[in-house]
C-alpha cells in the first residue's frame, strides 16, 4: 500500500513537470505554447583560448546548455593517432614524389598530431569525445530564428559550427535535460586543453572573511568580498564611460569602507560627494573663487616622525615648483631657475630655511609675497605679471588665502565643481599636495578618492604628482582610487599605465566601442571579456584583484541606494 502510493505521487510529480502536449517536428519541438530547438557543436578552430564560450552563456536569451565529456583511454587514443600519423605522413611523401609544391595544412596538422601524441604519452593531456548541445527557447518560430541566428553568428565570429538536430530534435530536448543521459551521441574528439576552455565557470572566487562587498560574481552568484590592504598595495583604478556607476560603486566602497573604520579623502569635481558626506556626519569643503574655504599652497607641512625637517621642506619646494609651473604654463629653463631660487626667498622672508628643525608657530607666506619678490628679482618681472591674475585678478581667491580647513573627521570632501575648467587641476594639485602632507604627517588606515582624474593627466606636472602620490602612499597606509571616463586622455599620458601598474585592484564597468580596444590592449582582455564591457549593465563589467578577476554586478541595498544614487529622475522623485 505504502509502495503504491509512493507509485502515484511519482506520477503526480511527472503530471506537474511534463507540459500539456508536445508536437515533434524535423527542426524544432512545441512544448506547450513554447517552441524548442535544439542545436550542436561539430566543427572547432584549431585553438580554443579560456574563455571563449562565456559569450554564449551569458547571452541574453532563455537556453539550456549541456556539456558532455565522454573520457578515451590513453591507449586507445594513442593507436588511432598512430594510425593518423601514418596517414598523413604518406600523404607528405606522396607530394614530394610527385615534385608538387608543400602543403602547410598537411605539415601544421602532422606537427600537432606528434605534439599531442607526446603529450598523451607523457601523460600531461587526455582525450575526451566532447558533446556540447544548446535548446533555444521562444514563443514564436520567428523569435526563435532570430535567437539561432544571433547564437550561430557569435559562434561563427570564433570559428566554431553548430548545425540543428534534424528530425532528433526529441533526442537533443532530452539530451539537455537535468538526468545527464547523452541521446544525440554527437561527439568532437577534443584534449584537456581545449575541452577545459568551455567550463562555464571560469571566473575565481573573490569572497573572505575580511574586506567589503563589492558586488555579486555574475558567473556564481557568489559574493565578491575583498579588503584592498591585503594586497601589496591598496590603489584601485575604475574606468568607465559616463553614466555606468563609477561613481556609485565607489561611494557604495566608501560607505561600506567608513563602517570597516577606514577613514576617507574625496577629491569630487561634480558634487556628487556631498549627501554621502552629509549623512554620515563628514565634512564638506568647497573649494571656488568666492568660496570661504581655502588651501594655502605654501603651508608648511608637518614633519613626520622619523624624517628630517630639511628634507620635507626641499620636497615641499619641489612641489611647489609643479604647482607653479601649472599655473603658468610653459617655462624656460632659465625661468624654471628664477623660480626656485625665488620660492627659497620668498620663504626666507619668513625666516623659514632647510635648517629649521622646527616650523611649528611660523606663519607661512603667501602667493602674493612670491609675486613681490619675483618683481623685484632679475628676471623675474614676467613671472610675477603671469601670476598677478592668481593674486587680484580673475582668478584671484583661493590660492592667495591662508589655510582655515579643519581635517579632523573620517570622512572628508574636498569638492570643486565651482571652479572654472582651467582651474580645476591647480586646485586638485593644492588638494593633492594637502591631503599628502596630512597623510604623511599621522599613520591611519585611509582611502583617497578622486574622480575624474583625467584632469590632472592632461598636465604632465600634475601627473607626475599623482604618479608619486600612488606609488609612495603604500607605507603610509594608504590606497588610492583614480577614476575616469576618458579612458584615452589618461592611457595617452606617459604616466598612465604606470599608475594602472601600481594599482592592484582594477574596476571596468561598461564601455564605449571606441574605447574598448586601447582598453583590451592595456588589460589584456580576451574577446569574451571585451563584448562583456560592451553590452554591460549600469553597475556591471570587471573587477581586477590582484590576479584573480570575475564579472561583477555592484549591488546596493534600499537604504544605501537612496544616499548615494546622483540619477536625476530619481533625485526629482525623492
Amino acid at each position: 500500500m505504502e509502495q503504491a502510493n509512493r507509485m502515484e505521487q511519482i506520477k503526480d510529480i511527472k503530471n506537474i513537470i511534463a507540459p500539456s502536449a508536445i508536437s515533434s517536428e524535423p527542426n524544432y519541438l512545441k512544448l506547450g505554447e513554447k517552441f524548442v530547438k535544439t542545436i550542436f557543436l561539430f566543427t572547432y578552430p584549431r585553438f580554443l583560448s579560456s574563455g571563449w564560450f562565456n559569450r554564449i552563456i551569458n547571452f541574453p536569451e532563455v537556453m539550456d546548455i549541456s556539456i558532455f565529456y565522454h573520457p578515451v583511454d590513453t591507449a586507445t587514443s594513442l593507436k588511432n593517432l598512430r594510425k593518423k600519423i601514418t596517414q598523413v605522413e604518406a600523404q607528405l611523401l606522396e607530394r614530394q614524389e610527385k615534385g608538387l609544391v608543400r602543403d602547410p595544412m598537411l605539415e601544421t596538422a602532422y606537427q600537432d598530431i606528434e605534439s599531442l601524441r607526446d603529450s598523451l604519452q607523457q601523460g600531461r593531456e587526455k582525450m575526451f569525445n566532447v558533446g556540447i548541445y544548446i535548446v533555444l527557447q521562444s514563443d514564436s518560430l520567428d523569435n526563435l530564428a532570430r535567437i539561432e541566428d544571433a547564437i550561430n553568428s557569435m559562434f561563427e565570429t570564433q570559428l566554431v559550427y553548430a548545425k540543428p538536430a534534424s528530425f532528433q530534435q526529441i533526442e537533443g530536448f532530452v539530451s539537455t535535460l537535468p538526468i545527464c543521459s547523452d541521446k544525440l551521441d554527437v561527439w568532437t574528439p577534443l584534449n584537456s586543453g581545449p575541452a577545459s576552455s568551455m567550463f562555464p565557470f571560469v571566473s575565481m572566487d573573490l569572497t573572505s572573511d575580511n574586506g567589503v562587498l563589492y558586488g555579486i560574481n555574475r558567473h556564481n552568484n557568489g559574493l565578491v568580498i575583498f579588503d584592498r590592504f591585503s594586497l601589496e598595495n591598496a590603489n584601485m583604478v575604475v574606468f568607465a564611460k559616463s553614466g555606468s556607476g563609477k561613481s556609485f560603486a565607489s561611494k557604495l566602497e566608501i560607505f561600506r569602507s567608513l563602517m570597516m573604520g577606514t577613514d576617507v579623502l574625496v577629491i569630487d569635481p561634480e558634487n556628487e560627494y556631498e549627501t554621502l558626506a552629509n549623512t554620515v556626519g563628514g565634512s564638506v569643503f568647497k573649494i571656488s573663487l568666492t568660496s570661504d574655504n581655502a588651501i594655502n599652497p605654501f603651508e608648511i607641512p608637518i614633519i613626520p616622525k622619523g624624517e628630517e625637517p630639511g628634507d620635507v621642506f626641499k620636497s615641499h619646494i619641489l612641489n611647489l615648483v609643479g604647482l607653479l609651473k601649472l599655473m603658468l604654463g610653459k617655462i624656460t629653463p632659465e625661468e624654471d631657475a628664477i623660480l626656485d631660487r625665488a620660492i627659497t626667498e620668498t620663504y626666507a622672508s619668513r625666516g623659514i630655511t632647510a635648517e629649521i628643525a622646527d616650523f611649528t608657530g611660523i606663519e607661512a607666506p603667501l602667493l602674493e609675497d612670491l609675486e613681490i619678490i619675483l618683481r623685484n628679482m632679475e628676471g623675474g618681472r614676467g613671472l610675477a605679471e603671469r601670476l598677478y591674475k592668481y593674486i587680484k585678478g580673475t582668478y584671484a581667491g583661493f590660492t592667495n588665502r591662508k589655510t582655515n580647513i579643519d581635517i579632523k573627521n573620517r570622512l572628508i570632501v574636498f569638492s570643486v565643481r565651482d571652479l572654472e575648467e582651467e582651474l580645476r587641476p591647480i586646485a586638485i594639485y593644492i588638494v593633492l599636495n594637502f591631503i599628502w602632507n596630512l597623510i604623511r604627517a599621522e599613520l591611519k588606515k585611509r582611502i583617497m578618492v578622486i574622480d575624474e582624474a583625467w584632469w590632472l593627466m592632461k598636465y604632465a606636472d600634475s601627473a607626475s604628482f599623482l604618479f608619486s602620490l600612488v606609488k609612495r602612499c603604500r607605507k603610509y597606509f594608504l590606497g588610492v582610487t583614480t577614476i575616469t571616463q576618458n579612458v584615452e586622455d589618461f592611457l595617452e599620458s606617459s604616466y598612465g599605465k604606470p599608475i594602472i601598474t601600481n594599482s592592484s585592484l582594477q574596476l571596468l564597468l561598461k564601455q564605449a566601442p571606441v574605447s574598448i580596444d586601447i582598453l583590451a590592449k592595456t588589460f589584456n582582455l580576451s574577446e569574451a571579456e571585451k563584448s562583456l564591457l560592451i553590452e554591460a549593465g549600469i553597475g556591471e563589467g570587471l573587477f581586477f584583484a590582484g590576479l584573480k578577476h570575475v564579472a561583477i554586478a555592484v549591488k546596493a541595498s534600499y537604504f544605501e541606494h537612496q544616499i548615494i544614487t546622483t540619477n536625476p529622475e530619481e533625485l526629482l522623485n525623492k
